[in-house]
């Protein structure tokens, strides 16, 4: 049957191409759906499909065969860049470096491990490159050691093949883990957590002070926070039994409650600027904020409009102009504070309160257009794409090293991910596209990409398997899954404070798992764990595709 497929579609590469790697994409995500003891593969049953496609002889050009794995690993990593660019920088600035310095550490452990298992074991470092590669399910690091294996003239085949032998328990190992840690570690944390990625310094925080300061009296908003050189937000005042939404010139009087949205880093210094925080106090009367507001309105726009892409929020004057205030700004699953120096997107959520005469005015300037949000932003991808690549071949010299290293097709992608979806508004550049777009584009890519990996690693993949040295890196690779994510996990949950969930999330974003973080959030309520996976996922990735690369420049 294989044969009579072969033949027929040999006079056509390019259909033979399409063909073969659609049918292999197709069963393996039908398989990948399937569950056993509530676990599945998901897309990485593609990769499996295209071994046994490759095994039994079924065979695409070979031209055709690398074009269409490198389009599909592109697709991939940029997309995957482009979906956490906006926010990813903000989750840096709020709890995010030190859960990305956890998983460098991560990632260092799981390679110095690996590296130990050398001498022991015999295998070779090409192999042992390709079985860290596949114990930590990351693929653009694979195809980053490839790449630089091909620099050397040296055969790959063996690094793909430790990766298919080692991949399987890559995927289950991290799951089994964090299984095993939920016997020994409380889901309940100890009382003070913050319970998210942010650190309780950076976490976002609404507090209720009330003007004894004699210094703030009459002083405008503006000018006190100018002179303060802190970062808050006074969302609403209450003057005289009446709320009000304050602009920046509105003067402060003594005796003024007012709400204020800031970090809880800086709650300390506002005490001392104001002059006392409002504690809830059931025994006593306080103030009824929802009662009072009951003329105003809180309504949540999303920014459609290409024309506020980019802008600063205080250049729009929407205190001044409309008399409302901006209380929460969404991107990408991070909350940020409304300050007024923070530049728009397209596709930010934004929280106004105010009048409803005003809010429509409001609406009217940020577009609110959602169903135009459904169009593709093509130009941002392709131009992406091409950044991405020239990164990619950019060489990176270290001292000591003769050969440079480069990001590669792996690298390079994400990375111009990251920094188009960051920055591109800021050179009004829509760089927006909705998470199902998003998503499609990443597992079109990763199947396309799996699928010719596995038909390009399955003509010698049993052989290599059933042999001592295939188990052999069978054991090896379930060791460098296992051990270090057992050791991070409950080293983080015994000695910090972060929430368990988080460090779940961590330890998924930087194994590059996302079967066990859908495990994860299978068995935890909220978005703790994907916020903490989306977090570390870029910088784990880049650091293994740069080590993948490292160590074999340095020790081949």
């Amino acid at each position: 049957m294989i044969d009579q497929i072969n033949h027929l579609l040999s006079g056509y590469p390019e259909i033979q191409a399409i063909v073969v790697i659609a049918c292999i994409s197709a069963l393996g995500l039908a398989l990948g759906k399937l569950k056993v003891a509530g676990i599945s593969l998901g897309v990485t049953f593609v990769f499996f499909v295209g071994i046994v496609a490759g095994h039994f002889g079924l065979e695409v050009n070979h031209d055709m065969l690398s074009y269409a794995e490198s389009f599909g690993l592109v697709i991939f990593v940029y997309a995957l860049g482009l979906q956490v660019g906006p926010g990813f920088f903000s989750s840096l600035r709020e709890g995010g470096i030190r859960l990305n310095l956890q998983s460098l550490l991560l990632v260092l452990l799981g390679t110095i491990f690996a590296m130990s298992l050398i001498p022991v074991s015999g295998i070779l470092l090409p192999e042992m490159v390709g079985a860290l590669c596949g114990a930590t399910t990351n693929t653009p690091a694979l195809a980053a050691a490839q790449q630089t294996l091909r620099q050397f003239g040296l055969d790959t085949s063996g690094a793909a093949l430790s990766c298919a032998v080692t991949y399987p328990l890559g995927v289950v190992g991290v799951i089994l883990a964090i299984a095993f840690t939920r016997a020994f570690v409380s889901r309940r944390r100890p009382k003070g957590q913050d319970g998210s990625t942010q650190s309780s310094k950076n976490k976002t925080y609404i507090a209720e002070f009330r003007i004894v300061n004699p210094e703030v009296d009459g002083k405008k908003i503006v000018e006190v926070s100018h002179h303060a050189h802190l970062h808050f937000v006074v969302s609403r005042l209450w003057r005289d039994g009446e709320v009000q939404i304050p602009v920046f010139d509105t003067q402060l009087r003594l005796g003024d409650h007012i709400l204020v949205i800031t970090t809880e880093g800086e709650v300390g210094q506002l005490v001392t600027l104001f002059g006392e925080q409002e504690e809830k106090d059931w025994n006593k009367k306080n103030i009824d904020w929802n009662k009072i507001d009951s003329q105003l309105v809180s309504q949540r726009y999303v920014v459609t409009r290409h024309e506020i892409n980019g802008k600063r929020l205080g250049d729009l004057k929407l205190r001044n102009h409309f008399g409302v205030n901006i209380t929460r700004i969404y991107r990408a699953g991070v909350q940020l504070l409304a300050t007024s120096d923070l530049r728009l997107q397209v596709g930010d959520k934004i929280t106004v309160v105010g009048e409803k005469a005003s809010l429509r005015n409001v609406e009217a300037l940020l577009g609110n257009a959602i169903r135009s949000l459904k169009e593709p932003n093509l130009i941002a991808i392709f131009i992406g794409i091409i950044i991405g690549l020239l990164f990619g071949i950019i060489p990176i010299y270290f001292p000591g090293m003769d050969n440079p290293i480069r990001l590669g097709l792996a690298g390079g992608p994400i990375v111009a991910g990251i920094l188009v979806g960051a920055f591109g508004p800021r050179i009004h550049m829509i760089t927006y596209t909705t998470r199902s777009v998003n998503l499609m584009l990443r597992a079109f890519g990763l199947s396309v990409y799996l699928a010719c990996l596995g038909l390009d690693s399955g003509k010698h993949f049993f052989e290599t398997v059933v042999c001592a040295n295939g188990l052999l890196l069978l054991l090896c690779g379930a060791l460098i899954t296992f051990v270090p994510v057992l050791l991070a996990i409950l080293l983080l949950a015994i000695t910090t404070r972060t929430d368990i969930n988080v460090i779940y999330g961590m330890v998924c974003g930087c194994m590059a798992n996302p079967m066990a973080l859908d495990y994860v959030n299978s068995t935890a309520s909220g978005d703790r764990a994907s916020v903490a996976y989306a977090t570390v996922y870029p910088l784990s990735m880049f650091a293994r595709v740069i080590i993948a690369q490292l160590l074999l420049i340095m020790f081949l």
